[in-house]
């Protein structure tokens, strides 16, 4: 059975106190969500802090990106060995910020796939649209070129505990977001793509996240819908009791 997942994406957002007070707070109102896997992804100056606050509680850490190599002259980049040694379990890769402002493609995507595989760190593989694609109603054809690029030559044991987090680009930062309809439909089209490539256990088992504009407002329809198994929050992750309010969210009609 796959897994309910909310995840925070804290962006560039935190000092080193204000992430310690928020993972804080986030493991007091939190502590009775039992049934739901808390990711937290902190700027990298803040990971080992909010590690060891975090270490007597569920909450996992993640990164918001990852390099492909372990060492090197690679100003500025921060290695697979440098994230597992800060504590992190998951990290981030592809999210449409990084593709937009820092030119990273399918290919490279791939490569810190690889690289997160290798060291035993859950990736979160964030694929979506622009408005303009989804005008141009190619939204399917972006979503599985995306898909394929990214898991180029990745076999179905390696993909296993893969995260896939669906963020329609138009939906980030916007205030819009995607109706259930309109999510539910793009996650069906993606478990499909992973069942055609890996099998229906595979698909079954693998959480695909909502991201876009993510609110304790929107988060109980989008959870009703069969395909959706949790969010990867922006905005409201950077404050206790919006992000504490997803965490804790009721499906509809319950």
């Amino acid at each position: 059975m796959r897994k309910t997942i909310i995840a925070g994406n804290w962006k560039m957002h935190m000092t080193i106190p204000e992430a310690i007070s928020l993972v804080e707070g986030i493991a007091e109102k939190c502590s009775d969500a039992d049934n739901v896997e808390i990711i937290v992804a902190p700027p990298y100056t803040a990971l080992y802090a909010v590690h060891q606050k975090i270490a007597d509680t569920k909450i996992k850490l993640s990164s918001q990106n990852i390099f492909w190599e372990e060492k090197g002259a690679f100003t500025g980049e921060i290695s697979p060995l440098m994230l597992t040694d800060a504590g992190c379990s998951h990290c981030i890769i592809g999210h449409s910020e990084r593709r937009q402002y820092f030119g990273e493609t399918d290919e490279t995507v791939n490569k810190r796939l690889k690289a997160a595989y290798s060291h035993n760190l859950i990736p979160i593989l964030c694929i979506g649209e622009t408005l303009e694609e989804r005008e141009a109603e190619k939204t399917f054809e972006v979503i599985e070129k995306q898909l394929n690029g990214a898991l180029n030559d990745i076999d179905k044991e390696t993909f296993a505990n893969t995260i896939i987090a669906y963020e329609p680009v138009w939906a980030i930062g916007t205030g819009k977001t995607a109706t259930p309809d309109q999510a539910q439909e793009v996650h069906s089209f993606i478990r499909e793509k992973i069942e055609k490539k890996y099998g229906g256990e595979v698909s079954e088992n693998t959480s695909i996240l909502y991201g876009g504009s993510v609110k304790p407002e929107n988060i109980s329809g989008l959870m009703a819908e069969a395909d959706i198994d949790g969010a990867l929050v922006g905005g409201a992750s950077l404050k206790v009791d919006s992000f504490a309010s997803i965490v804790k969210f009721k499906k509809e009609g319950n």
